[in-house]
């Protein structure tokens, strides 16, 4: 029998481990290593990139940064959510405000050493990183589209941090690069449209409370058009293997998307819309090893046409 205060413990780690999203970091972590070893480093084997300590320390670090930038985006945005995830803030309520800016300090000094592992400028890197989320999360966050776009560059963000690692700046990597910073824009701008009520309320300057639910519901079908460009690059310029099956299920799914948003109307709808996105580009990143999947039976690359 678990006593009072293991409960209480148990309680608050689970509040944490919800305020920090834990369960979207290890998506992020698997992310870069499958970039890594399908994307950014096609002529390494993939034992030796697993194997990278540096690789892993910047993973981590990343990894840390996002916590951070999870808590503090949670400490300026505790009213709203309580219009707008109320179950969600209750939960991370359990947490006080003082400790979460105590961990956040903590977490954002230790990512400081670990980058100090690695060199110089991945100090500067990390600490460039770290005000940034703050600063959207305090400022830029409120204001049209600015936050939209800084939200979604600061969530591919820690993929340049692996890129620099390898310093192959492959075109593919810039095309797959782009569709995903088009397909987190456009969840940003669904965030928006979901969660109208709080930001009305809290004085956020989004597009769908400074110019209406159309003009957003506009600007995202142009978007969603858009990801045909970097698609069409990245099956029929480049080479990505049996991905490709992938982009076209995708563009699949983003026309049953476009669809289905202009016939939403309440939270609901694109509460369901924000989780096919989000499934989209989760599945984006278990289908990377469709890149290559020989890698999965033998372990070992061919050398890539990149």
């Amino acid at each position: 029998m678990l006593t009072r205060k293991s409960k209480l413990l148990l309680t608050k780690i689970f509040s944490f481990f919800s305020v920090v999203r834990g369960y979207n970091i290890w998506v992020i972590a698997l992310a870069q290593y499958l970039s890594a070893i399908f994307i950014l480093a096609p002529h390494e084997s993939a034992l030796s990139i697993l194997l990278d300590w540096r690789l892993f320390v910047l993973v981590v670090a990343s990894s840390l940064c996002i916590a951070s930038g999870y808590i503090i985006n949670n400490f300026y945005d505790a009213k709203k959510d309580l219009i707008n995830r109320p179950k969600k803030a209750m939960i991370d309520r359990l947490v006080s405000q003082s400790t979460k800016l105590k961990v956040y300090f903590a977490i954002n000094f230790f990512v400081v050493v670990l980058a100090s592992l690695i060199s110089w400028k991945a100090v500067l890197f990390f600490s460039a990183y770290i005000f940034l989320l703050w600063f959207y999360s305090h400022k830029l966050k409120k204001y049209p589209l600015i936050g939209n776009l800084t939200a979604a560059l600061l969530a591919v963000t820690p993929f340049f941090a692996v890129l620099m690692h390898f310093k192959n700046f492959y075109h593919v990597i810039f095309a797959h690069a782009t569709f995903l910073f088009v397909l987190i824009l456009i969840r940003e701008l669904i965030k928006d449209l979901e969660n109208i009520e709080g930001d009305l309320a809290n004085d956020y300057k989004t597009i769908p409370v400074l110019y209406g639910e159309k003009l957003a519901k506009t600007i995202i079908t142009l978007l969603t058009c858009f990801t045909v460009i970097p698609v069409f690059f990245l099956t029929d310029v480049y080479n990505v293997g049996y991905m490709e099956i992938y982009f076209y299920l995708g563009l699949i799914a983003l026309l049953f998307f476009i669809m289905k948003l202009w016939k939403s109307d309440c939270k609901e709808d694109y509460v369901k819309l924000h989780f096919l996105l989000k499934f989209i580009i989760v599945s984006g990143v278990f289908c990377i090893v469709l890149i290559e999947p020989s890698v999965l039976i033998n372990g070992k690359k061919l050398l890539s046409t990149y």
